[in-house]
């Protein structure tokens, strides 16, 4: 009869949550580049096999790391509350500042996207379909019952809105300034200002307003 121990049982969930864990640590750190199977395996001290097996390799674990970030994000953004506004204007003020305040305060959801900017994957188009359906769930849940503009093209001016938040909140992480502006909440309180003017400016009639 052997006098060796049986072997004790692996416990993968908390194996599971080490390796994602070394994931948002390694992304904050290096950003996609330094995310390897590898690495991955020697940081959170577990055979490489174990990647695999767990989460079928790299792509795996970020789409792990990509449901925690996005279940986060909604409930950071959710804790708003319903929305006040009384027209189109300042609703989508609202919803756009909150949103570039959440994306400041998660510097690994800014690490995301600048890897969606700079390449194009299957695992990070389902990444950006995921956090965006967050955030239009979110939307749906706070919005009075308002009609969208009459006049103009909604669609385009928010694309552009939301990408000129995503960059400016991307230049903060990486120089703390854009375009001569320090990005610092001085520099905020003036980029909220002015997405408030240009919402103004917008040409949407009072009918916009359902009764």
């Amino acid at each position: 009869m052997s006098n060796e121990s049986p072997a004790r049982p692996r416990d993968r969930a908390a194996t599971e949550a080490a390796i994602v864990a070394v994931a948002e640590r390694l992304l904050l750190a290096q950003g996609w580049t330094g995310l390897n199977v590898q690495t991955l395996a020697a940081e959170a001290g577990v055979d490489r096999k174990l990647i695999y097996r767990y989460f079928d390799g790299v792509d795996g674990v970020v789409a792990r790391l990509a449901q925690g970030l996005d279940l986060w994000l909604g409930q950071t953004l959710a804790r708003q509350g319903p929305s006040a506004a009384t027209g189109y204007p300042a609703f989508v003020r609202e919803t756009l500042t909150a949103y570039l305040r959440a994306l400041r305060a998660n510097p690994l959801i800014l690490r995301l996207l600048a890897w969606e900017m700079a390449q194009d994957t299957p695992l990070l188009r389902r990444t950006e379909a995921a956090r965006s359906d967050v955030l239009q769930a979110w939307v749906r849940a706070r919005r009075p019952k308002l009609r969208l503009p009459p006049e103009g093209d909604v669609m385009a001016l928010n694309a552009v809105l939301l990408a000129a938040i995503h960059h400016l909140a991307l230049a903060a992480q990486a120089r703390g300034r854009f375009a001569g502006l320090d990005l610092d909440e001085g520099g905020w309180t003036r980029i909220e200002t002015a997405v408030e003017r240009l919402i103004t400016a917008w040409p949407i009639e009072p009918a916009a307003i359902s009764a």
